[in-house]
């Protein structure tokens, strides 16, 4: 080999060299870089304003499409700390509707369902499943990683607002307690084939539709016998299939829910939920703070509750808003006072007619024997689950001083026809 030749070897190597070292430094540097702006990102989520995302925008010049990964980055990992705090999507949505913009709450919707991407769908549990397929609806099948860039274009937002919601969202994830964890964490659900408390779905689109239609309906009476009859369908079912697990040889396994009160009169609503969740056999807490109340008790007896609550709640606010027009005082409407206390009496009224109920249809069925053993042991399987998640409460009264609202609250709860022994002996 000629000295040339040699000469021409060496230096081909020499850059070979070079540009692996080029390239190993640039990875480092954008490592680097990515590193650098997280920082700057969680820095900045500290006080959230339009002020400080101007500031990293232009600290950020040069570096746009790194500052849009980092956001993923940092974004993404505050929402699997959440998960691992306790919080499901719907959770995360809730509280970040009540204390953020909407920008905000949809940039944080489209990021959970993009981190829940990641997953494995037999992975996630059932009600994980439902959640994300609510959320997914107003996301889109379209949506991608980076997220950050690519939202502000679609919702036709500069980048100094895209980077002001993505400060908004660190900021809340951030400063969210821990709660109890009620689901297991996306990646670590067992598929089934059949689990205790799976409930019949042509049912339960049976009870929806009647509770739709009571809602919808602008007659009392009417509203009235669809929520009854409603509720025969999910006692009639919660009963039968309490004695044929058991006939079975399965053993029921409570779970727990969160229900999301709205403002305003949280409490007297709150109430409303609780009254529905004793007379079917679940146990409550109201988390105050945060503005929910967890409900715990065997699934089948949970999805009663949480349809029965909430077509309630509707069918409770019409009907305060009609008795506080009956109910003026010099031309005005009645004042707050008025309406929280008919809310609190349409709750106890309510409550006292449902456990009622439920001690009528109880006291006909016992000709089967089984029936009563078997609700033991679930009443003291909800106890136990109940006391593993709040080993310590507080039992807090709930006070209703308006005259006019209680016994208007009264009426109406009483006009509710809630005698279901019929339509369950049938």
């Amino acid at each position: 080999m000629g000295k040339r030749n040699r000469d021409r070897r060496t230096t081909k190597q020499k850059d070979r060299r070079q540009s692996a070292a080029e390239h190993r430094r640039s990875r480092t540097d954008r490592a680097l870089i990515l590193e650098r702006l997280v920082i700057a990102l969680s820095t900045a989520a500290s006080v959230p304003t339009s002020w400080h995302a101007a500031e990293l925008l232009e600290q950020s010049r040069g570096y746009e499409r790194e500052l849009d990964i980092a956001a993923d980055l940092v974004v993404h990992e505050a929402i699997r700390a959440a998960w691992e705090h306790g919080w499901s999507p719907t959770d995360l949505h809730e509280i970040a509707r009540r204390r953020m913009d909407a920008k905000a709450v949809r940039y944080l919707d489209e990021a959970i369902v993009l981190e829940s991407r990641r997953y494995s769908i037999a992975t996630l549990h059932p009600r994980w499943r439902e959640q994300l397929a609510d959320m997914s609806k107003a996301v889109g099948p379209s949506a991608s990683s980076p997220q950050m860039w690519r939202w502000a274009a679609a919702h036709s937002t500069d980048e100094r607002t895209a980077l002001t919601v993505v400060l908004q969202a660190l900021h809340l994830l951030g400063r969210i307690p821990a709660i109890e964890a009620l689901l297991p964490l996306p990646g670590s659900h067992c598929e089934l084939t059949r689990v205790v408390g799976d409930v019949d779905e042509k049912m339960l689109a049976r009870v929806r539709a009647l509770l739709a239609k009571a809602e919808a309906t602008d007659y009392p009476d009417e509203a009235e016998a669809l929520s009854a009859k409603a509720q025969a369908l999910m006692v009639r079912h919660s009963l039968r299939e309490a004695v044929a697990n058991h006939d079975r040889g399965r053993v029921s396994v409570c779970a727990a829910r969160r229900v999301w009160i709205d403002n305003p009169y949280v409490a007297a609503k709150v109430a409303l939920v609780q009254a529905v969740a004793q007379a079917n056999r679940c146990r409550t807490v109201w988390v105050k703070d945060l503005g929910c109340v967890v409900t715990v008790g065997d699934e089948t007896d949970l999805d009663l509750v949480d349809l029965l609550s909430t077509s309630l709640l509707v069918q409770a606010n019409r009907a305060m808003i009609i008795a506080g027009r009956r109910h003026e005082v010099r031309g005005q409407s009645r004042t707050k006072s008025f309406r929280l206390s008919f809310l609190v009496a349409y709750a106890t009224r309510i409550g006292e007619r449902l456990s009622f109920t439920s001690a009528s249809v109880t006291e006909e069925l016992r000709r089967d024997d089984r029936l009563l053993p078997v609700l033991a042991a679930r009443n003291r399987a909800a106890d136990e689950a109940f006391t593993r998640l709040f080993p310590k409460t507080i039992a807090s009264p709930l006070l209703a001083y308006d005259a006019a609202g209680l016994g208007a609250g009264r009426s109406a709860a009483d006009m509710a026809t809630l005698d279901v022994r019929e339509a369950i002996a049938g």
